[in-house]
């Protein structure tokens, strides 16, 4: 039971707009980006952003990397996958309206 909750959130997560937009902000340019870059991107609250990003690297999708006091953020192998998957959805989804 505790497989299906957990796959459950991680649904709930990403199929929301703004995480959406979070994680399509992070393949979009391509490079190391700080988490107050992408709240902008996505028009999110700089909490709310660090709040996904968190969920986003508990489950292996992106590497928070040191540089400094600051952390860049970018995708993981799996994560890019998940990304251009979700960008794919969000095409098509696009293409109903």
């Amino acid at each position: 039971m505790r497989k299906d909750s957990e796959e459950l959130k991680m649904l709930q997560i990403f199929l929301r707009d703004k995480p959406v937009n979070i994680a399509l902000s992070l393949k979009r340019v391509g490079k190391k980006r700080y988490a107050s870059q992408i709240a902008k991107e996505a028009d999110c609250t700089y909490s709310h952003t660090v709040r996904v990003l968190s969920e986003m690297q508990e489950r292996g999708l992106i590497n928070f990397n040191k540089n400094g006091r600051l952390k860049l953020i970018e995708l993981s192998n799996i994560g890019d996958r998940v990304v251009e998957t979700l960008d794919e959805l969000v095409k098509l989804l696009k293409q109903t309206k």
